[in-house]
């Protein structure tokens, strides 16, 4: 069964930054988001920090940490379960 939170960021990405010819289930787990497939820069990462603040009620407080979470749809889900409130979290 496909993990839920997963599923979701990959939709957030999607959502967030306008990928209109990119559908979420197209996005791979495990492939960089910053410089990858995805072609994403820093003003899109930016942008996708600031709806995953308010989104799940973290804070990543500065921009290591960003490259970090942001590494891959894999590191950015380790991240959110590690940092977020669980309530906020889909089942």
């Amino acid at each position: 069964m496909p993990d839920p939170l997963i599923a979701k960021l990959k939709l957030l990405i999607v959502e967030t930054l306008r990928l209109e010819d990119i559908a979420a289930a197209d996005i791979p787990d495990n492939e960089p988001l910053i410089g990858g497939g995805l072609s994403l820069d820093s003003i899109d990462a930016l942008e996708l920090v600031v709806r995953l603040e308010k989104e799940f009620g973290i804070k990543i407080a500065s921009s290591e940490e960003a490259k970090r979470a942001l590494g891959s749809v894999a590191e950015l889900t380790a991240y959110i379960r590690e940092h977020a409130d669980p309530s906020r979290l889909p089942a």
